[in-house]
């Protein structure tokens, strides 16, 4: 990038902001454009200065962080966002990527890995601390939660049953196509009608539809 990478850091403790600008700024590449102490000057700096990349500390005095990236971000979408936080519960990193960072960092990071985490979000990519990251693949990793059946007082097959009944076979048909004998089927749908407390086989039609079984 010509001119250098500018970059906008924002945290309410002078010590770690002087810190963190101090380290950026010893690198030939990357130029501190500006920092900032609250949510609210974030935003009006971020205007000012169009940094590419904004350290954005997430506990601030007014605005939160993921507020004011959310902000930036709207205003300026190729602003980069790196979070520089304490915090590391998997409701703060994932609010973050939800308001638009590209990076999460602890602050107990080594000094060359925020250096390579700020030049990382400048290109557009999507960088995380190493015990951000394994959380971050842990939740996309974890299959989808099983939704609860239909009718879960009912049996797999007695929702087999039912689900046959309310597409309209009778039991001969049902008891082909599930393989069962006919007294089989009829023990089945008394079952049925006693865990649905239904009197009769077109109440139970009306329940099963209702509930999305027995449709085309």
């Amino acid at each position: 990038m010509a001119g250098g990478l500018r970059v906008l850091v924002v945290d309410d403790h002078p010590l770690f902001r002087f810190g963190v600008c101090t380290l950026l700024a010893n690198e030939p590449d990357i130029e501190v454009a500006g920092e900032a102490a609250s949510g609210a000057n974030a935003i009006s700096a971020a205007a000012a200065l169009r940094p590419d990349v904004v350290v954005m500390d997430l506990h601030l005095p007014d605005l939160s962080g993921i507020q004011a990236t959310r902000h930036i971000v709207a205003e300026r979408p190729d602003a980069g966002v790196l979070m520089l936080t304490m915090a590391d519960e998997s409701e703060s990193v994932f609010a973050a990527m939800r308001a638009g960072a590209r990076g999460y960092l602890l602050k107990d990071a080594e000094p060359d890995e925020i250096v390579r985490a700020v030049r990382a979000v400048a290109r557009g990519e999507a960088i995380f601390g190493p015990d951000i990251a394994n959380r971050v693949l842990g939740f996309f990793s974890r299959p989808p939660p099983v939704s609860d059946p239909v009718f879960p007082e009912l049996t797999g097959r007695e929702r087999e049953v039912l689900s046959l009944i309310a597409a309209g076979h009778n039991n001969g048909v049902i008891a082909n196509m599930l393989c069962l004998s006919p007294k089989t089927v009829r023990n089945h749908i008394s079952n049925v009608f006693a865990k649905l407390h239904v009197a009769d086989r077109a109440e139970a039609i009306v329940r099963a539809r209702e509930a999305g079984l027995g449709l085309p």
